[in-house]
């Protein structure tokens, strides 16, 4: 009895010869199979564009707390005194 993951699906495309061609020259350059090749870019494609999306879900007081304390400017003390009197490395010779 087989497993849930190790359960596998068919995904059939049509391409032309010279995308195919293209496809089987990196896939062994490589050391991989054509599905190989196509799977992980496909999936690294997939990961990037999910990773772009904001996926944020907060309760609507905490967020409101949260803006209200980025949107508060630091309050002074010494570290940040010094930072400011301190010139940034790009400006010193």
């Amino acid at each position: 009895m087989s497993s849930t993951k190790d359960k596998r699906d068919t995904l059939t495309i049509r391409i032309n010869p010279e995308e195919r061609d293209l496809i089987d020259r990196a896939a062994t350059l490589l050391g991989k199979t054509r599905a190989e090749f196509i799977l992980d870019a496909a999936r690294g494609m997939a990961e990037e564009a999910l990773l772009d999306q904001p996926d944020m879900a907060a309760n609507p007081t905490i967020f409101a707390e949260l803006v209200a304390a980025l949107d508060r400017p630091p309050q002074p003390n010494e570290r940040l005194r010094k930072t400011m009197r301190t010139p940034p490395p790009w400006d010193k010779e």
